[in-house]
């Protein structure tokens, strides 16, 4: 007789604490790894792993809150969910724009990220590095249109791949590293720590990501958290140890902070350690847009439905049964964007701060969801404020890009005001 229990909604509970870890780890560890730990030594120096310190603390109250809800509230729309539940559907309709307009913004840093790596082996010129971006860029949306999604053990290679990667960079740098490197400590000022602490942000997203999951969980009271809190100390000591031997090994500056890993690889494996790590990253760096390039359009989708977005976001491809409306604007703008990094209006680094931004403000909303939600919870109603308390204060350091979440807010404001008028 099988021990397998089948909930109501025929969902069977079949995911134990080791497959649990591995999701939750799998959903936080991503393409930044490849792109922030040089970005971040760049931008403030040594003194940089201050800031990775700080986020492995404030992740754990984050990572707590967010498995709480889930296992309370299991649902696929994640943060909008809890955002919903707590202050209603036009909160829950906010927080999906948030990550609906964080894509045509994001999925271009993820292609360029890719195509760096390659471009340092290969000694790529700018206009070939932008067209090898685009075609990455073009791949996930054609495969969307055509309802076709990566299959689940692919993905599972990738996250598989990730970690190889990190401690095959750690290992490799570990004879070249020297203290002399850590000096001077801050040569950027202090102030500069807390904005690399905002651009950090980017690396710890996705706790969320398991939510829809949780009531497959054979235990989810029990191994939400223990889930949570084995996947984020993982989490930080793989994070804590590449940002270490970046700036050890000084695998940073200039062209290098964006092939930060291949860079470490390289200094013990020699060229063939850099191709296979720029390999693996073109690979991560579809899988990413891939997966969110579907989500946003599925969001774009229900948002139309709701009438909380234009009418043309909820067009559905008759042959192809997918959200082909949402994905044409994701397309649209994600172009402009690649075409605003190729001509230099803006630059990487400065992009990346602005879905990052996104995702801060969606955080905000999980987290005051958590307050209201986890009251009864002993453990979860502080994660939640405290949670809530660290990236409040983390936020004015995200610069000009704190304006882009306020921004969306006032765009969604008026579609909602004008959608009432004509009803």
């Amino acid at each position: 007789m099988s021990n397998v229990t089948v909930q109501a909604d025929g969902l069977r509970q079949v995911l134990r604490l080791p497959q649990i870890i591995a999701l939750y780890i799998g959903s936080v560890v991503g393409s930044g790894i490849l792109l922030i730990p040089g970005m971040a030594a760049e931008a403030a120096g040594p003194a940089s792993i201050l800031a990775w310190l700080a986020m492995s603390l404030l992740v754990v109250p984050m990572a707590v809150t967010m498995g709480l809800l889930a296992s309370k509230y299991p649902s696929a729309g994640g943060v909008s969910h809890f955002a919903r539940l707590a202050f209603g559907p036009q909160y829950g309709s906010l927080v999906g724009w948030f990550f609906y307009l964080s894509v045509p913004l994001g999925a271009p840093v993820l292609a360029v990220t890719g195509s760096q790596y390659l471009a340092v082996l290969l000694d790529l010129s700018h206009d070939q590095l932008y067209a090898l971006a685009a075609v990455m860029l073009l791949l996930p949306i054609v495969v969307n249109v055509f309802g076709l999604k990566l299959a689940g053990g692919v993905q599972t290679a990738v996250i598989a791949m990730i970690i190889a990667i990190l401690l095959l960079a750690i290992f490799a740098a570990i004879p070249h590293q020297s203290a002399e490197r850590f000096t001077p400590f801050v040569p950027h000022g202090w102030f500069s720590v807390a904005q690399a602490a905002g651009l950090l942000f980017w690396c710890f997203i996705g706790w969320e990501a398991v939510t829809h999951l949780s009531s497959e969980f054979v235990n989810p009271e029990r191994d939400a958290i223990r889930g949570v809190l084995w996947s984020a100390g993982i989490v930080a000591l793989l994070y804590f140890s590449v940002a270490y031997f970046t700036i050890a090994t000084g695998s940073y500056g200039g062209a290098a902070s964006a092939a930060s890993l291949s860079m470490m690889v390289q200094l013990s494996l020699g060229q063939a350690g850099g191709w296979a790590v720029a390999l693996a990253a073109l690979f991560i760096c579809f899988a990413g847009p891939n997966a969110y390039v579907s989500a946003a359009s599925r969001i774009a989708y229900s948002l139309a439905r709701e009438g909380a977005a234009p009418k043309v976001f909820g067009f559905v491809s008759p042959k192809f049964g997918t959200p082909t409306g949402g994905l044409l604007f994701i397309a649209a703008g994600s172009f402009v964007t690649l075409g605003l990094m190729y001509s230099g209006v803006i630059t990487l680094s400065q992009l990346i701060q602005w879905p990052n931004a996104t995702f801060v403000a969606t955080y905000l909303a999980g987290c005051l969801a958590g307050v209201k939600l986890l009251k009864g919870s002993k453990l979860g109603r502080p994660a939640a404020i405290i949670s809530f308390a660290c990236t409040l204060c983390l936020y004015p350091f995200l610069g000009w890009s704190a304006l882009y979440p306020p921004a969306i807010a006032v765009v969604v404001w008026l579609i909602g005001r004008r959608g009432k008028r004509k009803a």
